[in-house]
Parts: structure tokens; C-alpha cells; sequence
């Protein structure tokens, strides 16, 4: 099963942007959110190091990543491969 892990923090501007696009696509796509303050250990387990980022992990495998704010259409391109 493929997940976007989507790793935000409430003081990013740029996660305050795109948090209303993966809202919109949570009915679409498979997403979990990930506050980065609230679980450092998943963050840590990913290596975030910037948010907004976008882990697809798929088999408990990572197969992508795009950090940064992206539009809704980079993010169906690239959760649908």
C-alpha cells in the first residue's frame, strides 16, 4: 500500500500553504501528516531536515521525496508515479 508521509510544522508558512491541498487530496490519495515538533522520532527515522516535505513510502519502503511547497498537480504526479 502506497502512503505520502507529509511532515509539516505550524510556524512554516510554506506548510500553511500547502496544508489545504493535501486536505483537498486526502480523498484521493493515501496521506499521513507528521507534525515535526510533535513526533521527532518519525521525522528523525526520515531524516526530515525542511518542511514542507513529502516522503511516498510504499512496502515500508521510501520510493520518493519532493521538499518544498508543491501544487496539487506535482503532488498527484508524484504520488501516481
Amino acid at each position: 500500500m502506497k502512503t505520502m508521509l507529509y511532515f509539516s510544522a505550524p510556524w512554516c508558512g510554506p506548510c500553511k500553504t500547502l496544508a489545504p491541498i493535501v486536505n483537498e487530496l486526502s480523498s484521493q490519495i493515501n496521506v499521513r501528516k507528521i507534525n515535526v515538533d510533535n513526533d521527532t522520532e518519525l521525522a528523525s527515522k526520515f531524516g526530515i531536515r525542511s518542511v514542507p516535505t513529502l516522503v511516498l513510502v510504499e512496502n515500508d519502503h521510501e520510493v520518493g521525496r519532493k521538499i518544498g511547497l508543491q501544487t496539487k498537480q506535482d503532488i498527484l504526479n508524484f504520488y501516481n508515479g
